[in-house]
């Protein structure tokens, strides 16, 4: 795609075309259905921003809908991250929603189908099921039990509500057409015994539908006009039509497919995601190295960053894996704009300014923002004794080598041009490094534009505040770590150097601030103090966002 190409995106025409045409009474109104079993994550962010955002585009409505028909799986905790997550990205619902709220006319709609003919009760076990059930190639067979009259399928299912049958013992299975090349039209099961309380309706029922009845129902039930899915649902979609059409529902939504958002060194299954916190692989389901969106807000990636990337990767039936490079490029887009600077040193080297007076102290003022002059200026100190990167530092420099060398001279940002006279060690490790600044190289001064090839950052040694900093990388060493064939496991291309923690400083503005709050440290990369555990003046942590520029797809 070209800067000047717009962003595919073929539900909108959809949409269009439905509104000229005055379909669906020339409304658009969607939804956002996820089950609450697990986290959020960076694909659901592809969802959540084309839902919310085709609603918003066209004045329309967007539910957010629990689809909470699994109660052994579902917990508080992840609706309250849900709910969370989709207002952290900037959206809010027209409606708050559960499919449990429609329990009670889903069960009538089951009698409605069964006096209809259109549903039986199934005694066969789940094993039998699936061994009549055929395969792609090969027709399924009819149950036995297929041919249960009505009365007696309305007591067995009544039997089932009641409690008198244990889980497994029974299902209520919609009557399609058991030979269909559709293995969904397959007689699908639509109700099952779960002797489980639930989150919402407590121990009221002990029968729960399946997804594939429950969801149509619920869009018909809310009026959704727009139905939107990912493509693994494009051949349930025949299922989806034949239940609304079988029931007396007030409106038929329209199901549309799309292809879901996938980003290498990285895996998106609910099951990985909760094995790797499970078995502590991870440091929670926020560990900034996870892809969940409580786990990248934590990193500090900004909302607007995630939005404006599923903005440009489009929405098309098309699969395909996105560099995450592209994600951190547009990460950077938006920090770039929106990060104040500030200086910081990961790991120290002293730097002794040897001509300034051991009591030297003076405050500098240093721009926020080199592109918004509005945005002012800031105090930083300046003492005899900085803090500067060790890596801009050699003795023995390799060739092209443009930083601080023995006998050789590099601008300190705002300060002027030292020069390095000797160095003082420990043992083989350089302790300090001994300069001359040039004084007349200050700023308004003969010497300030005389020309140097490097310019160094520091922070004051008297003035910095301790800070640890914890560098997060790919969580995988390769681009597709789902398991393969040949034996290999996720957990196998686990990165050893996704997390590194260092301890450092940073200059006494950057120390203060609150939890979320992100600069960019100045030849460093965007850094984002810890959501939970930065405190701030007294313990400061910076997690790094994204580094300057994209170096993981060159090495």
């Amino acid at each position: 795609m070209t800067e000047t190409t717009a962003p595919s995106n073929f539900i909108r025409d959809i949409i269009e075309r439905d509104l000229a045409s005055g379909k669906h009474a020339g409304k658009v109104a969607t939804r956002f259905p996820p089950e609450p079993n697990g986290y959020l994550h960076l694909g659901h962010a592809k969802s959540i921003c084309l839902n919310f955002g085709l609603a918003q585009r066209y004045s329309g409505s967007c539910n957010l809908r629990f689809d909470d028909t699994n109660p052994a799986k579902e917990d508080e905790e992840y609706v309250r991250s849900i709910k969370e997550d989709v207002r952290w990205l900037g959206f809010d619902w027209s409606a708050l929603r559960h499919a449990s709220d429609y329990f009670q006319q889903m069960h009538d709609f089951a009698l409605h189908l069964i006096n209809a003919g259109r549903a039986y009760v199934e005694s066969l076990s789940a094993e039998q099921m699936r061994e009549y059930r055929g395969t792609l190639t090969e027709p399924g067979r009819e149950s036995p039990y297929r041919t249960r009259s009505v009365a007696e399928n309305l007591a067995l299912f009544e039997g089932m509500r009641s409690g008198q049958f244990a889980d497994g013992e029974h299902v209520l299975r919609a009557k399609i057409d058991m030979r269909s090349g559709n293995i969904n039209l397959r007689d699908p099961a639509i109700y099952r015994i779960r002797k489980v309380a639930h989150q919402m309706t407590g121990d009221t029922w002990c029968i729960y539908p399946m997804y594939d009845y429950a969801h149509c129902i619920s869009d018909a039930l809310e009026g959704i006009t727009h139905s939107i899915c990912t493509l693994e649902f494009e051949d349930h979609r025949p299922l989806y039509d034949w239940i609304l059409e079988q029931l007396p529902v007030p409106c038929h939504p329209q199901q549309i497919e799309f292809a879901r958002g996938n980003l290498d060194y990285t895996v998106m299954s609910k099951r990985k995601l909760m094995a790797l916190v499970s078995e502590q692989l991870v440091d929670g389901w926020d560990d900034p190295r996870m892809p969940t969106l409580s786990g990248v807000r934590r990193r500090g990636f900004p909302a607007a960053g995630i939005r404006l990337f599923w903005e440009r990767m489009g929405v098309s039936k098309q699969n395909a894996t996105i560099s995450y490079g592209v994600l951190e490029g547009c990460v950077r887009e938006i920090l770039d704009v929106s990060a104040d600077r500030r200086m910081a040193v990961i790991e120290p080297l002293k730097l002794i300014i040897e001509n300034l007076p051991e009591a030297h102290e003076e405050q500098l003022e240093l721009a926020n923002h080199p592109k918004d002059e509005a945005r002012g200026k800031r105090a930083v100190g300046l003492s005899r004794e900085i803090w500067i990167e060790r890596e801009d530092f050699m003795e023995l420099p390799p060739k092209g080598f443009h930083r601080l060398v023995p006998g050789g001279e590099v601008r300190l940002r705002g300060v002027g041009i030292v020069r390095c006279e000797r160095v003082e060690k420990h043992g083989e490790q350089v302790s300090a490094v001994i300069c001359s600044l040039d004084l007349l190289s200050r700023s308004g001064l003969a010497n300030a534009d005389r020309k140097v090839k490097g310019t160094i950052h520091w922070v004051s040694a008297k003035h910095a505040v301790a800070a640890q900093f914890r560098l997060y990388d790919r969580l995988f060493t390769l681009a597709n770590p789902d398991d393969d064939a040949d034996g290999r496991s996720y957990r196998d291309c686990l990165n050893p150097e996704s997390k590194r923690v260092q301890q450092g400083f940073v200059e006494a503005s950057a120390a203060g601030v609150g939890a979320e709050t992100c600069f960019q440290f100045e030849r460093i990369g965007y850094f984002t103090t810890d959501r939970s555990d930065h405190q701030a003046g007294t313990h400061v942590v910076y997690n790094r966002t994204v580094p300057l520029r994209d170096s993981w797809n060159k090495a």
